[in-house]
């Protein structure tokens, strides 16, 4: 491991290294907007190698993250490079590779992983590394996949509006410098966006998946809860977290889905998603996949106080889109006492509980046992002081080992079973196959402003609160260049649905553009 503060004295060649027995000079791979098929094109036709590809992220990360003030990449892995030759290697000698043979993918710093630190974006954990990989980072691994580098978060996950840590700072929107990526994987979202590696892991409790990846013109997907394990994830409220991929295309998102969804028995929770998983989620994607599709607008999440005129326009564009390529629009839909569930709080705050079970899982190197010991101790940001607070006193008094399970099982709790129920069967009067509305009805708040300018953000009050999928998709841009994303969520355990919606919108608008400032690295 490596931290970013020393990346300025990196010296990594830009130079390709030839990648054929007969060492034929390869050609420069484009990074920029790259996708996880065109990564392997180009690897079958030893047009590159995987050290090039992956010395040319480390290049970018180096020539603009701190330079631009991006600040989103915090420490480089040090063994990627070795991995990558490891592979050109395994390559000639004809070895079997996985699905995601050499794709640089960056992780958020609340997953384990066993060569280098999680913190959590605390400086409680600074020095942490767990004794092995979260599930997701492993399956990602097997796959053959090479994770680059750790991704700057809200600190403990606690914040939906920006990503400001304790332990490595603020991370900027790569659309606008001044601007927030929102939180809280906000890290990951502005190292895809800008071309730091082809795809990342992020999580999301209420928002912070689908938030940043809005903010950053990214695909997002929260799955079903039940259908991906949290194994590994430094935990804010478990019965409501969830993690997966971002990537900058639903193709790629779905490939990245293949691997990191499915039944981990540490994680309870996939129990009930054991045998609901899709062989490939990739066999959804169809261009035409929104002909005859019936979709169902949700005007509580679109025409708010707070909308931003310029993110309704480019909603109702996208209903023009939606349907000119062949969707039935059903707007509005009504949920029956929609505003009573949105009001209504059905979570458990068990961040404190939560904890203490994932610290057990570091064994003797834990540094604590409560988190309530960062907020005795001080080690904390002032953003995160709040968020400590609030959680200390559940449960109360008694020690992390004498502590019962303080929440109700997930599917148990009657306010999200009331509430799932009155959607499906919305759903199910008007045939629905999805529900849509703007995953964020604001633009990304001024960086300087981010608590007072915290507006719009849609992605809290459904998919958590009834446990559906739900996934957000490039819908365009508001003033000149601040991406906007549309929300879609389906039935439990459909995300083929929203894989094929999501694509065949994606394939008839083509949104997402990179963003200004992190053009291709010129080669030598």
């Amino acid at each position: 491991m490596r931290l970013v503060s020393s990346l300025a004295l990196l010296a990594l060649p830009l130079a390709l290294m030839a990648c054929s027995p007969k060492s034929t000079a390869p050609q420069p791979f484009p990074l920029v907007e790259a996708s996880i098929d065109g990564l392997h094109k180009a690897l079958e036709r030893r047009l590159t190698t995987c050290k090039a590809v992956i010395k040319g992220e480390l290049a970018r990360i180096a020539a603009y993250d701190k330079a631009r003030d991006l600040n989103a990449i915090i420490m480089i892995n040090d063994n990627a490079l070795n991995r990558a030759e490891a592979m050109d290697a395994a390559r000639i000698t004809g070895e079997k590779l996985g699905p995601l043979y050499c794709v640089p993918v960056v992780v958020k710093d609340n997953f384990d992983t066993y060569d280098f630190p999680t913190t959590g974006g605390s400086i409680a954990l600074k020095d942490s590394t767990p004794p092995d990989d979260a599930f997701m980072v492993r399956r990602l691994r097997e796959a053959d996949a090479i994770i680059i580098a750790k991704t700057n978060m809200a600190e403990w996950a606690f914040s939906p509006r920006e990503t400001i840590s304790s332990s490595f700072g603020t991370t900027a929107n790569a659309y606008d410098l001044g601007r927030v990526p929102a939180g809280s994987s906000g890290g990951t979202a502005s190292a895809v966006a800008a071309s730091f590696a082809l795809a990342g892991l992020g999580s999301d409790t209420g928002n912070s998946i689908r938030g940043p990846s809005s903010h950053l013109a990214l695909v997002g997907i929260r799955s079903t809860m039940g259908l991906t394990s949290r194994d590994g994830v430094i935990p804010l409220i478990a019965d409501r977290d969830i993690a997966g991929p971002m990537t900058r295309s639903v193709r790629d998102t779905a490939i990245m889905f293949n691997v990191v969804a499915g039944y981990d028995p540490a994680d309870p929770i996939t129990a009930e998603g054991k045998d609901k998983k899709a062989d490939d989620y990739t066999a959804f994607l169809d261009a035409n996949g929104l002909k005859g599709a019936r979709l169902g607008v949700l005007r509580e999440f679109v025409e708010t106080k707070e909308a931003d005129p310029q993110v309704l326009a480019v909603f109702a564009k996208a209903l023009v889109d939606l349907t000119a390529a062949g969707a039935e629009i059903i707007d509005p839909l009504t949920i029956k006492d929609m505003q009573s569930h949105i009001d209504r709080e059905n979570n458990c705050p068990s961040f404190r509980y939560d904890m203490a079970q994932y610290l057990k899982t570091l064994g003797d190197k834990a540094p604590f046992k409560d988190v309530n010991t960062v907020l005795e101790n001080g080690l904390y940001g002032p953003d995160a002081k709040g968020g400590l607070e609030y959680f200390s006193a559940f449960p109360a008094t008694r020690a992390p080992e004498d502590w019962d399970e303080p929440c109700q099982r997930y599917l148990d709790n009657p306010l999200r079973a009331s509430y799932r129920k009155d959607v499906l069967d919305a759903m199910n009067a008007h045939h629905l196959d999805a529900l849509i509305y703007p995953s964020w009805s604001n633009p990304p708040a001024h960086l300087d402003k981010g608590r007072e300018e915290y507006k719009g953000d849609n992605s809290q009050s459904l998919a958590p609160s009834t446990g559906l999928p739900a996934i957000t998709v490039p819908m365009g841009y508001t003033y000149g260049h601040l991406p906007a994303g549309l929300q879609i969520v389906a039935r439990p355990y459909a995300e083929g649905t929203l894989f094929k919606l999501a694509y065949a919108y994606e394939q008839a608008t083509h949104h997402r553009k990179a963003p200004e400032g992190f053009e291709e690295l010129a080669t030598k």
